[in-house]
């Protein structure tokens, strides 16, 4: 069974968007005003002690450049999650969370690794493939959306700048494709005419049954026996209507 595109608005796709910015603000005004580095809560690669950081990794910035050129990204593409795949879009936005982070802590280079960087790229990457996939018009424009404006990133999963940490970037990436074929049962399926169906027969059809086989249409005669004028209602009716009509002066408004 094919299931309607479930694409509406709903209050939480703009709430949890501001209350996930507020949040990353607060952390970053904290460690400003009080002079606190919680660095040492971001990922650091094998290390015991470092697998806090896939909790709360994201939350740390570097600084207020670091988090002002996440603070976009994450408003738009976690609206246009939960606005797109409102369903889903819990358990996507928490695995892509989670799994950009165990990624990196996997494969990250031996230095704390902090930022949304990893679960924007891993937003990207879902977004992207999960509207290809789907074949739905809108879901495919969001992809060209998407490419439009954050296919650049495509650059930072790969070790080209010091500094950045391109394995967060990957692994969320990564996690976002996979991500995207997982959830293909929760994709929206675009609407089936009846002509479309696999139980359609064109035998039962009324408007195909005026065709024959060469699809010629076939023109159907009345018999004159089977229909009488009636002059004072002015149309057509059956013989038998005729008949069983009573008879006598009418009022005419």
């Amino acid at each position: 069974m094919r299931t309607k595109p479930d694409i509406r608005f709903t209050p939480e796709a703009i709430l949890f968007p501001v209350v996930l910015l507020l949040l990353l603000w607060l952390v970053l005004w904290y460690e400003l005003r009080f002079g606190h580095n919680l660095s040492r809560y971001g990922v650091l690669p094998r290390q015991w002690t470092g697998l806090r950081g896939i909790l709360f990794g994201p939350l740390l910035h570097s600084g207020l450049p670091h988090l002002w050129h996440n603070t976009i990204p994450v408003l738009v593409l976690s609206m246009a999650l939960i606005y797109f795949y409102r369903r889903i879009s819990w358990s996507v936005f928490i695995w892509i969370w989670l799994g950009a982070g165990v990624g990196t802590w996997l494969i990250g280079r031996s230095s704390y690794h902090i930022g949304m960087s990893g679960v924007i790229y891993g937003l990207v990457a879902f977004l992207f493939f999960k509207g290809i996939f789907a074949r739905y018009y809108r879901l495919v424009a969001l992809s060209l959306i998407v490419v439009f404006l954050y296919g650049s990133l495509i650059w930072g999963t790969l070790p080209l700048k010091d500094g950045i940490s391109w394995e967060g970037h990957l692994s969320g990436f990564v996690v976002g494709f996979i991500l995207a074929l997982c959830f293909r049962e929760s994709i929206p399926k675009p609407k089936l005419y009846i002509w479309q169906r696999e139980d359609y027969n064109p035998e039962e059809d009324a408007f195909m049954r005026q065709f024959d086989e060469d699809g010629n249409f076939i023109e159907t005669v009345r018999e004159e026996s089977q229909w009488v004028e009636d002059h004072t209602l002015g149309k057509t009716l059956p013989n038998d209507l005729i008949e069983k009509r009573p008879t006598g002066d009418r009022d005419v408004e």
